[in-house]
């Protein structure tokens, strides 16, 4: 259940934020435009690959019962969603 963005989109959504900061003008620049939205790219693939992890996470939880449980079932579902709540829910005490 991963998240995939092609580069693509990665750098239409930067430039979309990019954009809406652009709008506002109660923020200040302090660098150049490119480099904000490369920044922005960063921070989208760095979620991205957080999401991943997470997701990679829960997967080997369910693999690691000792009862084989078959992906797509609604065992294996249940399981995902609980797992993959749990790992965020750890990722948000530790960046608390």
């Amino acid at each position: 259940m991963s998240i995939r963005l092609s580069r693509e989109k990665i750098n239409f959504l930067a430039r979309q934020v990019l954009n809406y900061l652009f709008e506002d003008e109660e923020v200040e620049f302090l660098d150049e435009p490119n480099e904000i939205r490369l920044n922005i790219v960063r921070s989208i693939e760095d979620e991205l690959k957080l999401y991943d992890l997470i997701d990679q996470r829960a997967i080997e939880k369910i693999q690691s019962q000792k009862k084989a449980i078959k992906e797509g079932s609604r065992e294996w579902e249940i399981l995902y969603r609980k797992y993959y709540n749990e790992e965020i829910s750890k990722l948000g005490k530790f960046i608390e």
